[in-house]
């Protein structure tokens, strides 16, 4: 019902007229079987049969094809739409609260639920004419004999009955499947990001591969096949129950009331020919049940980020100064929980302030807090209490994203996009060569339409990539978060010497988180951060 309702919400009209369609073709299934059972028990060819049964043949075939046409365009309309607004989702809620959740879950859940549903929704088309065949069938065997219509609606019945009854249990194996499937993707984003260290220690790559991956597989394997073994065996006996119907009105009702020959044959044929809509109806319940669990995987996601979801995020062509004046934080503080454990990190009170022209940079050890206060400055962690203000202007839940849209980062845990053609200006590829011989790059990598020609490189390298992305940016914030960590003495004095001052001459207000001891005199103040608190200035530039 979850799916056909999605369904519905895409396009009530496409589903009504599809399944109108798709109930003439099993109208005229039905009438194909009434001709070929009339024309069996005639003794010549009769004309008029014959004409109908090619006719009949004709609409079957029409309204068969355009029937599966309309419910695949509003399957793929269903599952495009269903796609899109998760993700839009995902990126209007808050990033801390897309961190509490974990990437793996959320990569499940677009990857392996979305399939699943999809899945499902292409059995739907052949679904509602298998479905429409039956109701047309059994609308012909009542025509011929209500007493035997009524001994296959028992038959019918019971056999329904019994599969739902094991099917409830079928769907409770699919549900911890599911579950077991968080925990797959989990391991397998630890062996994609983990990689090195696993290949530099080998009883954690052991322990991962042999106990937690191999177990947690098995689960997920043991519990799909349980769930697939019982609808299984419910269709077995389903499809048995129909030839027993067969046996009771071949040999045990002619014993007990005469009937005539063309409806013994008439309903002979009909329940034969009924085993295979049906057969495809039983087969599909398992699929259904796993999109069950999948849209209720979903909608829990869907939920939980509605709940942290800002409208505010989703803004389109977001007006921005392009200016810095000052960037201002007063008391302002931030606090989470790490991991699983009950010990919160705050951060704060932090009182900092930046205007244009200006170089800052922020130290501080490992854990300090500095990559969360990046966070927090740019407005992707929401403070708890505190102000920002922005050329003058309180940053609020209305206007964030406009706030954020004049920061260009450079992140520690970067990720680096292989094209230019999203920044919002038109850059030209000899733009994007000169800054790459700059960097030394145009060796590595080409630039076509605004297209990188790879991305695969060194980690330094890649830094380099993404500091030219932020350069096109052109934004009036840069904050660059240890860039110069990977790059080697010539490239990091290359950063510290040309490209801050220039960007400072620019206009920009630049903000560095570093450990670079030896560049300090290049900056005009510096602040210490310890535990998550944000010291006074050590150092300010005298002019």
């Amino acid at each position: 019902m979850n799916l056909i309702r999605l369904l519905l919400r895409s396009s009530w009209k496409i589903l009504a007229l599809a399944t109108f369609i798709g109930f003439l073709s099993g109208i005229s299934t039905a009438g194909l079987l009434v001709v070929v059972n009339a024309q069996i028990n005639q003794y010549s060819l009769n004309n008029t049969l014959m004409w109908s049964f090619i006719i009949l043949c004709f609409i079957r075939f029409i309204t068969n094809i355009i029937s599966k046409f309309l419910l695949i365009n509003l399957a793929e309309k269903t599952i495009l739409g269903l796609r899109l607004i998760l993700s839009e989702r995902i990126l209007a809620a808050p990033l801390s609260h897309l961190e509490n959740i974990g990437k793996h879950q959320i990569l499940a859940t677009l990857t392996d639920d979305v399939l699943s549903i999809s899945n499902t929704v292409y059995a739907i088309p052949t679904l509602c004419i298998d479905i429409a065949i039956v109701v047309s069938c059994l609308v012909y065997l009542f025509y011929l004999s209500s007493t035997i219509f009524f001994l296959v609606i028992i038959s019918l019945l019971l056999g329904i009955f019994s599969y739902q009854s094991i099917g409830y249990k079928a769907t409770s194996f699919f549900t911890l499947a599911r579950q077991h499937n968080d925990k797959l993707f989990n391991h397998f984003q630890s062996i994609a990001e983990g990689t090195k260290e696993l290949k530099l220690h080998y009883q954690r790559r052991q322990t991962l591969l042999k106990k937690e991956l191999k177990d947690t597989a098995q689960l997920y394997r043991r519990t799909n096949v349980c769930g697939t073994t019982v609808f299984a065996v419910a269709a077995g006996w389903g499809n048995i129950l129909f030839f027993v119907v067969i046996g009771l009105v071949i040999f045990a009702f002619p014993i007990l009331q005469a009937t005539p020959s063309h409806i013994l044959s008439g309903y002979a044929l009909t329940i034969l020919y009924l085993l295979s809509p049906l057969d495809y109806i039983m087969s599909a319940i398992p699929t259904f049940s796993k999109a069950t669990v999948a849209l209720n995987k979903i909608d829990s996601l869907k939920l939980s980020l509605s709940n942290h979801f800002y409208e505010s995020n989703l803004m389109d062509g977001v007006e921005t100064d392009n200016f810095c004046q000052r960037l201002e934080l007063f008391g302002v503080t931030h606090t989470y929980y790490q991991d699983q454990e009950n010990t919160a990190f705050t951060l704060g009170p932090i009182n900092f302030t930046i205007a244009a022209g200006e170089i800052v940079f922020i130290i501080g050890g490992n854990g300090s807090g500095k990559s969360t206060l990046v966070k927090l400055i740019t407005g992707l962690y929401i403070s708890e209490s505190g102000k920002f203000y922005f050329n003058g202007k309180l940053v609020n839940a209305e206007n964030r994203e406009w706030f954020r849209q004049h920061f260009s980062v450079v992140f520690s845990d970067f990720y680096l996009f292989d094209n230019f053609l999203n920044l919002g200006k038109t850059i030209s590829d000899k733009q994007i060569h000169d800054y790459l011989v700059k960097l030394q790059l145009d060796k590595k990598v080409k630039i076509t339409n605004g297209m990188l020609s790879s991305t695969s490189l060194s980690q330094g390298q890649r830094k380099r990539l993404a500091l030219l992305t932020a350069y096109l940016e052109d934004r009036p914030i840069y904050v660059f978060d240890e860039w110069a960590s990977d790059q080697d003495p010539i490239f990091k004095k290359i950063f510290y010497t040309q490209l801050l001052p220039e960007l400072k001459n620019k206009g920009k207000a630049v903000i560095v988180v570093t450990h670079d001891d030896h560049y300090f005199d290049l900056a005009d103040r510096i602040f210490k951060l310890d535990y998550g608190k944000l010291g006074n200035e050590l150092y300010t530039k005298v002019f």
